[in-house]
């Protein structure tokens, strides 16, 4: 049986435990829609155990993973009131919006992980995660990647999510998990998708004065990115949280 993480995505089933990750298991482990669940920024304890799932990953002995923070609750709920105003702005349905519950800071985008590189990432990610103490960030302001990407930025100690990204990266490579050249970090979390030729720049104007409740974060995420059925319109990845470790312990 799975258990869930405090932003309600499944954690995986047991497999070995690393140093430093703690079990907390809730019954049924399935996830809740929408911003529902609670969120890191409480006691800040480990998530969830390594997890090794059944089906297509235990054929292929590979896992799409990244590192990540995930916003709380409280602000994510802020956010999805904002990202509701946008839906009504011309072009709005030409744009795919990403789910809410899916909604996180990447850190470091490790790919398609072997089975056998999973125990030395653990292990480089806790050592990450002691190095950072907990900070204090905001959602903020808005951005576009040309026009094909909408995202909302962050205000606040961004130094220190850097530093966090920084570690997770170094600490992959030195697992032996085959990363992309170094580029400077960017802290942004995608709300919307351009699936044609609507101009992004309204959507970008509309999130200028957008500021967010402060949050504290206190985990580094690890987390499995499930690919939509193929065929399916409209399905997006499904996330999973595998592990996490508390900063600064």
């Amino acid at each position: 049986m799975g258990s869930v993480s405090p932003r309600g995505w499944p954690c995986g089933p047991a497999h070995a435990v690393p140093s430093g990750v703690s079990v907390r298991r809730a019954p049924g482990g399935r996830p809740r829609s929408g911003p529902g669940g609670r969120a890191p920024g409480g006691a800040g304890v480990p998530l969830a155990v390594p997890a090794l799932p059944a089906g297509p990953v235990r054929e292929t002995g590979r896992m799409r993973l990244f590192a990540a923070v995930l916003p709380p609750e409280e602000a994510i709920v802020e956010l999805a009131a904002r990202v509701d105003a946008l839906h009504a702005l011309p072009g709005a349905d030409g744009l795919r919006w990403t789910e809410r519950a899916g909604w996180h800071f990447t850190l470091a985008f490790f790919g398609e992980v072997a089975e056998e590189v999973l125990p030395g990432l653990h292990t480089r990610l806790a050592r990450a995660a002691h190095r950072h103490e907990p900070h204090t960030l905001r959602l903020a302001g808005g951005g576009r990647f040309a026009d094909r990407v909408v995202w909302v930025g962050v205000d606040g100690d961004s130094a220190a999510l850097k530093g966090l990204a920084d570690s997770a990266e170094a600490g992959a490579r030195r697992a032996g998990v085959p990363m992309d050249r170094h580029r400077p970090y960017h802290p942004h979390l995608t709300i919307a998708r351009n699936r044609g030729a609507t101009s992004l720049a309204p959507y970008v104007a509309e999130l200028a004065d957008f500021a967010g409740r402060v949050w504290p974060v206190r985990e580094l995420s690890l987390v499995r990115s499930h690919p939509p059925a193929p065929g399916v319109a409209g399905r997006q990845p499904r996330y999973e949280v595998v592990a996490a470790w508390p900063l600064g312990r």
